[in-house]
């Protein structure tokens, strides 16, 4: 299953470490072997979008992995893939930047043809063949229909989806230089959130070698975490419950709205999906 995570500590920038493989025995000696690529995504000072990322194909591609990202940011967005749609290639890799977001998303969207269809114009942002991709691309052309209200884009996207595509789910992330969204739909996969106040180093570590970061900046300043599994033992780890869309804004503010409050149109179940893509998508 892919792991999806982010932090926010706005307004302010913080400093922090990531590993996207926490362990270089991870790659041969955990089921979590063979993830598909690893992504970072965070901004810079005048907020314009950085994103690094790598297929895991060959040794050189899985020392990106593992070999420490010192980054500073006010918004960080990390992502582990398993694929279910689309080839192992830089192209289909998360996070994906457009209009300077960044995004990521863990499940399964199919009818890509219909998706295509329903994108116009909009289908040339999509350079790789991932439904993660066009999934952002729709977002992104809803946003513009809302005169750049990135809470209504993402809500009308995720509703035109769960009303008429086929799909397992539809968990994602998105940020920007000073705010944060997630949104987790519907039950099948897990989206957690955590609130954090000052008074300790930042330490996460995702089950079986995904995902480690740490920090010492957020003893100094609040935080608000997202991620696909509770990292540490805080006991302040929340579920998110299916159909929420979560919104951390620029003053680290957190906004709950359920966008969607019924089960998709057209769920699908592992049995309906290819060998692939129902592999990718096992609580590993």
């Amino acid at each position: 299953m892919c792991r999806l995570f982010g932090m926010t500590a706005a307004p302010q920038r913080v400093k922090a470490s990531f590993w996207l493989l926490d362990a270089a025995d991870s790659l041969d000696h955990q089921s979590e072997t063979n993830p598909d690529g690893t992504g970072l995504g965070t901004f810079d000072t005048a907020g314009r979008a950085l994103v690094e990322k790598q297929p895991l194909a060959a040794y050189e591609d899985r020392q990106f992995a593992v070999e420490a990202k010192h980054r500073e940011s006010v918004t960080f967005l990390a992502h582990v893939r398993h694929a279910s749609t689309g080839a192992r290639t830089a192209n289909n890799t998360h996070p994906f930047t457009e209009q300077g977001r960044i995004f990521a998303h863990n499940g399964v969207i199919e009818d890509l043809a219909r998706l295509d269809e329903e994108l116009g114009r909009y289908r040339e942002l999509v350079s790789g063949d991932t439904d993660s991709e066009r999934f952002f691309a729709l977002i992104t052309q809803h946003i513009d229909a809302q005169h750049g209200d990135v809470t209504a884009g993402i809500t009308d996207a995720a509703r035109w989806i769960a009303d008429r595509l086929p799909i397992f789910a539809i968990n994602m992330l998105l940020t920007t230089a000073t705010e944060l969204w997630a949104l987790r739909y519907p039950t099948t996969h897990d989206l957690y959130v955590l609130e954090r106040e000052p008074g300790e180093h930042l330490t996460h570590r995702g089950t079986a070698g995904t995902v480690h970061v740490r920090s010492a900046d957020p003893a100094r300043t609040p935080t608000v975490v997202v991620a696909s599994e509770p990292m540490d033992d805080d006991p302040g780890w929340q579920l998110m419950p299916s159909g929420e869309l979560l919104h951390i804004d620029e003053d680290l503010r957190v906004h709950r709205t359920t966008i969607l409050d019924k089960t998709p149109a057209h769920p699908l179940s592992l049995s309906d999906l290819s060998a692939e893509a129902a592999a990718s998508q096992l609580h590993r």
